[in-house]
């Protein structure tokens, strides 16, 4: 069957350049896979769980010499538009199937739960199918982290950044993977601006990694926590997720607390951002508009729920003062790793700590996400800022004349119609997928309406955390595994190159 019709720019040799892209992306694959086998020999993984080299070596030698011989026999051209959308659709799900392949040899998982882990490692969603995680080979563990930090900045971002391909090809390439809104570069140029964005992301990696070892993490959970923390992905190396610090005595337990909220908000904050206060401008993380939007909600929702929280318990002052860093803390924890995406846990969402008011806020803040132009999921902030200034609007011109030309102005710029559709669209589709996803959920388990709704919002979010247990993800049917998995990538892509794929495919 033919995926693009005969007179289309993509049939015959017309669609064979994207072969190309992918071949040097599973090539780029193949050598990054064979990085687990440093935590592999060093702590004897083969010895202690019988994890052999062949593990990562087979799939990596394969995914090498496959990628080598595609980029030999098909030319390289820039792509269109179109192509660049079909590169990074198929490029996701390759990925998404060769990152599964040492789960399924190394731990014995089926396909289905091996490819929905490594793409919610390569979306940086968080969600897993998998639990012992404590016991887990470090070698297994590594590679699930290190797929969330390839994941944070974009595949494809980093595939460009070290294959030093530059020029038109890339910055279309970019802008499909890209967030779908008009945002500004931090400086002309795709090399530079990608080196600047890569160098940002390293920074913070280094700077989570000293600040983990500061807080009494040995150094392999600090690497692996700074890979998934910068980019607001939420993969652990215990079963209770940051909260094992906590129950497990450690001195520093509330440091790493602290250090591991800063470093989701930085993941969750736009990057740009970052580089005007790295260049100097510190006074944008407070004056910028989408910013003004992202300390908002964090704040009300931390107010909200520290209030929930103590009218529920009814307790007299001098206890609410006596626990209210506790209330607070939690509270900021999680309300921090919800807008940013991260997903991780230091108190259980399901848990009664979080009453009714705080469990549908979360839900709220698993659709809103972090900032453009961030590692964070969701529908992101700004969207949100220029949809509620487009009602305001709408609100003004009841009261004006029918001629009067009373645009949406956002962050002091007038916002094209164009864009207000393509926002509004989205939004519109993502709640929609929402929808259906939550539906499937229901019909093919016993989930109640909110823990289907839960599941689906976490996917489309790229969250992670749902409101019924891991041990009920992995017994899940496949069919809703896989509509999670295509909800990972359509909210890590942000639908459109998702959408265009499956469009095409339909269409034959």
């Amino acid at each position: 069957m033919r995926i693009f019709p005969a007179h289309s720019r993509f049939s015959g040799t017309g669609r064979l350049y994207i072969l190309n892209y992918l071949g040097a992306l599973l090539a780029t694959l193949g050598v990054l896979m064979l990085l687990p086998l440093i935590p592999w020999w060093f702590y004897n993984d083969q010895l202690q769980y019988g994890i052999e080299a062949s593990v990562f070596t087979y799939p990596a030698f394969s995914c090498f010499v496959l990628g080598l011989l595609t980029q030999k026999k098909i030319p390289f051209r820039a792509p269109t538009i179109e192509g660049a959308m079909i590169i990074t659709a198929l490029g996701w799900l390759l990925c998404g199937i060769a990152g599964g392949i040492p789960f399924m040899t190394g731990l014995d998982k089926s396909f289905i739960d091996a490819f929905f882990e490594a793409v919610s490692g390569f979306t940086t969603t968080g969600i897993t199918v998998f639990t012992g995680l404590d016991t887990m080979p470090r070698s297994i563990l590594f590679w699930r982290s290190l797929t969330q930090w390839l994941g944070g900045l974009g595949i494809l971002t980093f595939f460009l950044a070290v294959s030093f391909r530059g020029g038109s090809a890339a910055a279309v390439l970019f802008s499909a993977e890209g967030h779908k809104i008009s945002t500004t570069r931090p400086v002309p140029g795709i090399a530079h601006t990608l080196s600047i964005l890569w160098g940002i992301y390293t920074f913070f990696t280094v700077l989570s990694i000293l600040l983990f070892l500061a807080g009494g993490m040995d150094f392999f959970d600090a690497l692996n926590h700074s890979f998934t923390c910068i980019s607001t992905g939420g993969f652990s190396t215990h079963d209770a997720s940051i909260g094992y610090y906590a129950s497990h005595g450690y001195s520093h337990a509330v440091f790493i607390e602290y250090a591991t909220i800063l470093i989701m908000l930085a993941g969750g904050t736009n990057f740009l951002v970052h580089y005007k206060v790295l260049t100097g401008n510190v006074k944008t993380v407070f004056t910028d508009f989408e910013m003004k939007w992202y300390w908002g909600i964090l704040a009300g929702s931390v107010v909200l729920i520290c209030f929930d929280h103590f009218q529920r318990l009814q307790l007299p002052l001098p206890q609410i003062v006596h626990h209210f860093h506790g209330v607070f803390r939690n509270a900021l924890f999680q309300v921090a790793s919800m807008l940013t995406s991260t997903g991780y846990l230091t108190v259980d969402i399901n848990s009664s700590f979080f009453h009714a008011v705080s469990k549908q806020l979360f839900m709220i803040i698993m659709v809103i996400g972090g900032c453009v132009g961030s590692t964070a999921g969701g529908i992101k902030v700004l969207r949100l800022a220029i949809l509620a200034k487009a009602f305001q609007t709408q609100l003004r011109r009841i009261s004006k004349p029918v001629r009067a030309v009373i645009p949406v102005v956002a962050a002091g710029k007038i916002i094209p119609d164009r864009e207000l559709e393509r926002i509004a669209s989205l939004f519109w589709i993502w709640l929609v997928l929402i929808g259906v996803g939550a539906v499937i959920t229901a019909v093919f388990s016993d989930l109640d309406s909110w823990q289907s709704f839960s599941g689906m919002a976490s996917a489309m979010g790229n969250m992670g955390p749902f409101y019924f247990s891991v041990a009920k993800m992995a017994s899940l049917h496949w069919l809703i595994k896989l509509t999670y998995i295509f909800g990972m990538l359509a909210g890590r892509l942000e639908i459109i190159p998702i959408a265009f794929l499956f469009a095409k495919i339909s269409h034959r």
